[in-house]
């Protein structure tokens, strides 16, 4: 931050005053253990009560625990989202979700026939996410999502990306779409395709409960069409809508390449 000029003696010890301010608000606003989590839950309950945040969701954030299977899949992401398209895909199952996914969007056509309809999304993005996220619904996690979330929201990592999705999360509870019991993800995610909280509350359609198999692709497909999906045109001319969904390179190439054969199917 080397933009102080020469001569300039008062803004700079006005900068370094706020700046040591900023530094020491930013330590207690955050943490790398467990350590300091209960503190900063009280310090999070007063936030989240002035965001609209009731006595549910503050409920669920008092009898949160500092998740330490979350921080350790945390850690190891880059490592699950690394190495060459292929080799991401072998890892993940890619041709046996193409196998499944055509037999499911046969077994399944009027409900993707009515998603494209309504969203114009074609199925074979939808199953390609579906099976890469959970084994289509096999496997939805048994994380609290709730201390998955603050967790991540505390964390140094990324917490301003995990605030608004820890105060979505607690509006949900308070909606009685979550509970402080629920499980999900080791991040926090949700349901058969494994929405964070946030993306729930601006994209859920229908009852919301994306641990219904309808409700949750249908969802999916607003969240696609909300980031710019093109009716008509390929999984590949998507990549833009794909990217929003997650920004992993390799995540993003595999689901073009599962939807596109089971689309061709």
């Amino acid at each position: 931050m080397a933009f102080l000029a020469k001569g300039r003696i008062l803004a700079a010890t006005v900068v370094a005053v706020l700046g040591l301010a900023t530094g020491a608000q930013a330590a207690a606003s955050c943490g790398k253990t467990g350590a300091g989590f209960d503190a900063w839950k009280q310090d999070f309950a007063a936030e989240a009560k002035s965001e609209g945040v009731g006595s549910r969701g503050l409920a669920a954030l008092a009898g949160a625990t500092y998740a330490t299977r979350t921080i350790s899949a945390d850690r190891a992401i880059h490592k699950a989202f690394s190495g060459s398209v292929d080799d991401f895909m072998k890892r993940r199952g890619g041709s046996a979700i193409i196998s499944k996914g055509r037999s499911l969007k046969k077994s399944n056509a009027a409900m993707f026939n009515q998603i494209e309809q309504n969203y114009g999304v074609s199925p074979g993005v939808l199953l390609a996410i579906w099976g890469m996220e959970t084994g289509f619904g096999a496997s939805m996690g048994n994380q609290n999502t709730v201390s998955a979330i603050l967790t991540l929201a505390y964390d140094c990592r990324r917490p301003d990306y995990f605030h608004p999705h820890a105060i979505a999360a607690l509006k949900l509870v308070d909606r009685g779409a979550l509970t402080a019991s629920s499980v999900g993800a080791m991040h926090g995610e949700i349901g058969h395709t494994q929405f964070l909280p946030g993306n729930v509350l601006k994209y859920a359609v229908g009852s919301g409960n994306l641990r219904d198999k309808a409700t949750a692709l249908a969802s999916t497909a607003n969240f696609l069409k909300g980031h710019g999906w093109r009716a008509g045109a390929s999984a590949q001319s998507n990549m833009g809508a794909i990217a929003g969904w997650n920004s992993a390179s390799v995540y993003q190439q595999a689901i073009a390449r599962i939807a596109t054969a089971i689309d061709a199917d």
